[in-house]
């Protein structure tokens, strides 16, 4: 089958589910006409946002970032051992790379939000619980991409080091990962991003930070209020993103590019 016989199905079983969808989902118009337009009039009463209380704000911004930078750095530590196992070119023992794939894809198709509760549950409102759930749930997307970047290490480099004699984990520490590096960092940095969004909203299911301020003004119907924790957040996440942005190219393509490691 030619590349455009499969493009031109694709593109047709994909208008042919969408529409078996839509008919499935009873969508009620007249409905969501009515929707848009509630939504329209609570948007006008957001504005002009209201100012806050800059103390208490601040301390939940601190500890959205708090959350957020522990947790993925818990899940960078872990994934980074976890995925030498799972990378099928480097894992030390037959069938563990499957073992280890799939434990990932477990963590990954749990909602970050359910891990969330599950926490609260078990270990009580607070920062803790949005850690734990944050660090559980970037397991399963890290140690998916950083087995990948080491399955992409060109042979030859592990090769080289079994020919010296090296050891698995000398290889992985000499070879390997120096190998993947520029990979590592650039998903290690996408993902602080994205647990930093997650960060900001897992405090309206108790997990502390800058979402449970949100919460209670939600609740209270304080809608300028709202929209004025909605706007420090998008600050910052937007400045978390373009300095993440900019690290990853001055990684990238800086005067020494990283492309791997001299064995010698």
């Amino acid at each position: 089958m030619t590349s455009k016989r499969i493009y031109q199905w694709f593109i047709g079983t994909s208008i042919v589910l969408f529409f078996i969808s839509l008919t499935q989902v009873d969508l009620e118009y007249a409905r969501l006409t009515t929707g848009f337009k509630d939504f329209a009039e609570m948007l006008l009463k957001m504005f002009p946002p209201a100012n806050l209380e800059w103390d208490r704000v601040l301390e939940g911004v601190l500890e959205s970032w708090h959350i957020a930078v522990v947790g993925t750095s818990i899940a960078i530590v872990i994934s980074l051992f976890l995925s030498l196992t799972a990378a099928s070119n480097v894992s030390p023992m037959k069938g563990l790379s499957s073992i280890v794939k799939g434990f990932a894809a477990l963590m990954r198709v749990i909602p970050v939000f359910i891990w969330a509760l599950i926490f609260v549950v078990s270990l009580g409102m607070g920062p803790l619980a949005g850690i734990m759930a944050l660090a559980v749930h970037s397991l399963g997307m890290l140690i998916k991409v950083y087995a990948e970047s080491i399955e992409e290490v060109k042979p030859g480099i592990i090769e080289a080091m079994r020919s010296t004699g090296a050891g698995w984990w000398s290889m992985m520490m000499r070879g390997v990962i120096p190998s993947a590096m520029t990979s590592i960092l650039s998903w290690s940095l996408f993902r602080l991003e994205i647990d930093l969004r997650y960060s900001t909203i897992l405090g309206m299911v108790g997990a502390g930070g800058i979402g449970l301020i949100m919460l209670g003004t939600l609740r209270m119907y304080n809608l300028q209020a709202t929209l004025s924790i909605i706007l420090i957040m998008f600050a910052m996440i937007f400045t978390v993103e373009f300095i993440g942005s900019r690290i990853k190219a001055r990684w990238l393509n800086g005067p020494t590019k990283r492309t791997g490691v001299t064995i010698g």
